[in-house]
């Protein structure tokens, strides 16, 4: 083989592979390289707690939304001996509020985590704390 046809092979041969990827999802920068944006990800909607909720012996939640985006008004039962209104403000998926000069947050869980037996096996549920729970079974919107 000539070198000058060892050359034109050489050259041919780096030049055969696949073409580079020039697809971007973003700006040529005027260095020639791309500038990527991120797209943060859409917020998960929050969920939807409004509704009455059932605990135990006597224990109930109602739970209203307000004219405010993220604020709940919840008339609850929490004991045989007390029972109160209360503001209620979403974060993420759990509503905090006050009672008592404590700050306490509802959290969906399921009947188990109640720790209360007679909520044991239901899935749509609100926990306080342990001894403090609240179930609906769909029938209770």
């Amino acid at each position: 083989m000539k070198p000058l046809t060892l050359i034109a092979a050489v050259a041919l041969t780096a030049c055969s592979g696949p073409a580079p990827d020039t697809s971007s999802d973003g700006n040529m920068t005027s260095a020639g390289s791309v500038e990527r944006k991120l797209v943060p990800p859409k917020p998960k909607p929050a969920p939807d707690y409004t509704g009455r909720w059932i605990g135990v012996e006597g224990m109930v939640l109602d739970i209203a939304p307000t004219t405010t985006p993220g604020r709940y008004t919840l008339a609850m039962q929490w004991d045989l001996d007390n029972k109160g209104t209360f503001d209620g403000i979403a974060s993420g998926d759990a509503l905090s509020f006050d009672r008592g000069g404590i700050r306490e947050t509802l959290r969906p869980t399921n009947g188990d985590a109640t720790g209360l037996k007679y909520l044991f096996g239901k899935t749509d549920c609100l926990t306080v704390k342990p001894g403090e729970g609240y179930c609906r079974d769909g029938l209770s919107r």
